[in-house]
């Protein structure tokens, strides 16, 4: 499965924007997605994970009640949509996906897309 994210930017603290992460290649395999983030010289940091079906999502502790993931498989696309918004927000967030179960470290995915940039400020 080949990815690609879009929709990061600069927004100010409190606001909000909307990732999306487009599959294509081998979609007709089921696959789970997930988002994660990284700012220099720190390791890739999980954000949220959703199963195939939509069934199961995971979430970091830092995003919980902020961040919403969710997936549209006609689409072949994923969404990360992330609400009230703060300065440490401020990473490149990164889709990916796998096969098998959900999980919630980089090293479980296979398949990532690059990186794309939001930049919260305060």
């Amino acid at each position: 499965v080949q990815l690609q994210a879009c929709g990061g930017g600069l927004v100010q603290a409190g606001g909000s924007l909307r990732l999306s992460c487009a599959a294509s290649g081998r979609t007709s395999s089921s696959y789970n997605m997930g988002w994660f983030r990284q700012t220099p010289g720190k390791e890739r940091e999980f954000v949220a994970a959703i199963s195939w079906s939509g069934g199961s999502t995971a979430y970091a502790d830092s995003v919980k009640g902020r961040f919403t993931i969710s997936r549209d498989n006609a689409k072949n696309t994923g969404y990360l949509q992330m609400n009230s918004l703060k300065p440490e927000d401020t990473a490149v967030y990164y889709c990916a996906a796998n096969s098998g179960f959900l999980s919630k470290v980089a090293s479980g995915f296979g398949s990532w897309g690059q990186g794309t940039l939001v930049t919260v400020s305060s």
